[in-house]
């Protein structure tokens, strides 16, 4: 034999271990997944208690006429007074948002066509123009509702306490449902001579941002007689929860 052909057969050798060698660990690997013996998991829930810190309110004039000019001029100039209301009660304009404005006609049909059938025509006009307001200060609310009527709003259609930043909410029940979860893990791990080691898998389910508490627009406007009123509302609290799924790799 010579010198080449036993470099060969040396090499062909080293190769053949090398594959029976991969296939053992990928085999191993397969047959023993990592962590499948020695994890934990565990759920636990936290909450947090939310009170609203803004108020919003939706709040319109509707003004009728049969000159369409006439009827935006008197419209735009309520609403203008009202905002300059709103306004001097220190609600800041960047949290005054026009969110609707309205030009329509109204119409109405001959009771005695000559015809036989009967057609429409015009008899006036409706403008609409609704206003959005965030109010940081709640105790401005009650002073707000009560003094627009006066300043020719007609139209209150929504008030509704809500939370400027529910996240930071989420994240005190989020940090509370972890601590939880870890505490539970200990406790279970030590019962049965085990330690926990590292988090290896987590989720979340449950929970939710705070839902606003809305008040019907009736109580604001005097039974719709339009009568000046400063109604007290109570913003209230509610709970907001998160729940957590850990699982725990145990030694």
């Amino acid at each position: 034999m010579n010198y080449k052909e036993l470099l060969w057969k040396l090499l062909n050798a080293v190769l053949v271990l090398l594959v029976i060698f991969g296939i053992k660990i990928l085999f191993m690997g397969e047959i023993v997944p990592p962590y499948a013996t020695r994890t934990i998991t565990v759920s636990a829930e936290g909450k947090t208690t939310v009170v609203p810190d803004i108020a919003r309110v939706s709040f319109s004039v509707v003004t009728e006429g049969k000159d369409p000019k006439v009827i935006q001029e008197e419209n735009t100039k309520k609403m203008n007074s009202a905002i300059e209301f709103v306004k001097g009660t220190g609600v800041e304009a960047k949290d005054i948002k026009t969110s609707n404005y309205n030009l329509y006609p109204r119409y109405d049909y001959d009771p005695k066509p000559l015809s036989g059938s009967q057609t429409p025509y015009i008899i006036g006009y409706t403008v609409t123009q609704t206003v959005s307001l965030k109010i940081r200060d709640l105790e401005k609310v009650g002073e707000i509702l009560g003094g627009l009527p006066e300043k020719g709003v007609n139209q209150i259609e929504q008030v509704s306490f809500d939370v400027d930043d529910p996240d930071a909410y989420l994240n005190e029940a989020r940090e509370e449902a972890f601590t939880k979860a870890r505490a539970k893990a200990e406790a279970m791990a030590k019962m049965n001579g085990s330690r926990i080691r590292r988090v290896i898998t987590f989720s979340e389910g449950g929970g939710g941002y705070p839902v606003p508490m809305y008040f019907k627009a009736e109580a604001m406007m005097d039974g719709g007689r339009g009568g000046a009123v400063a109604p007290s509302l109570e913003p209230g609290s509610q709970d907001v929860t998160v729940s957590v799924s850990v699982t725990y790799e145990i030694k």
